[in-house]
């Protein structure tokens, strides 16, 4: 008898478990809305990848995510368009103030490490490394140079040309800082392409033989093998972006970190704050399977202590 009680006991106990784990699922099941979502280029592979996997937990939740670039991406953020943008630096004093204006509270959250990463085209067998005084060379605004040539009388009097992010990239802002000293100080004349599309600067470079270009290591980690990357001597010796490299800050001057912000507002919506949430949960790994690098554990725990 005692036996059969403790079996009736147990069952019960099971068909409570079932019963509750079945309300948690339907209460997931039952997140519906949209989480408007735009900005870096260079941060939308780990945003995109964390919008899928989130889209399999949650089939009634749309999400997103435009790629105008991080200054573009700011822009309709502090207008109230999007709860969340995507940005490969930090928001600039004119953003505050634009977004301090229009009212848009927001949190800052790291995401990911990125190396951005110098590339020229596979059939350049010349430049094997660069320091960034010749990134400077090439890159300044009152830059004279034309051929490589110019760059070091060694190599081949071939004209460069130079495929860049637009101006509302955070990462045209963040090179140009790093290797002009000058955040959007840049050369701009008939030998400059510049495109807000990533995969646009990858096709250019991809197609020419004569080309240099920059953009985010998980562009080039995509691409691959039809690219070349070009180890950066910051003083300190030619160094490749790698994820240990990025990680431990030995590539420099361009490791840096990516962000999202999040409207506080919209962190209201149930919507916004569960995919928040989900994203740091998993950014770690879904960073390492784009092509970044993921910071620690505790870093990601400490960011989810503030969403709330």
């Amino acid at each position: 008898m005692l036996k059969q009680k403790m079996i009736r006991s147990f069952l019960l106990v099971l068909a409570a478990s079932l019963v509750f784990t079945s309300m948690g699922q339907a209460s997931t099941s039952n997140l519906k809305g949209t989480v408007d979502i735009d900005g870096s280029s260079t941060v939308y592979p780990i945003t995109e990848a964390v919008a899928e996997e989130f889209g399999k937990l949650h089939k009634d939740v749309r999400v997103p995510v435009g790629v105008s670039g991080t200054g573009g991406g700011f822009k309709r953020f502090c207008n109230g368009e999007t709860a969340i943008s995507n940005a490969s630096r930090p928001i600039s004093a004119t953003e505050k103030k634009l977004c301090r204006d229009k009212g848009v509270s927001y949190i800052e959250l790291t995401v990911a490490y990125d190396g951005l990463s110098v590339i020229v085209n596979p059939k350049n067998t010349w430049v094997n490394t660069l320091t960034v005084a010749q990134l400077n060379m090439i890159f300044k605004p009152d830059s004279t140079v034309k051929t490589w040539k110019d760059v070091d009388s060694s190599w081949p009097a071939r004209e460069i040309k130079i495929y860049s992010p637009g101006a509302d990239s955070g990462t045209f802002d963040y090179f140009t800082e790093a290797v002009n000293k000058k955040a959007k100080a840049s050369r701009n004349d008939k030998q400059v392409t510049f495109s807000e599309d990533d995969n646009v600067l990858v096709s250019g470079i991809a197609n020419d033989a004569d080309a240099i270009g920059y953009f985010g290591f998980a562009y080039f980690e995509e691409n691959a093998d039809k690219l070349k990357l070009v180890p950066i001597d910051g003083g300190k010796g030619a160094v490749t972006p790698t994820p240990k490299t990025i990680a431990n800050n030995s590539y420099a001057p361009l490791s840096r970190p990516l962000f999202i912000y999040v409207s506080r507002k919209e962190l209201k919506r149930p919507e916004v704050m569960a995919f928040t949430r989900f994203y740091l949960q998993n950014a770690g790994k879904l960073s390492n399977e784009v092509g970044y690098v993921a910071l620690s554990k505790n870093w990601y725990n400490s960011q989810l202590r503030r969403v709330r």
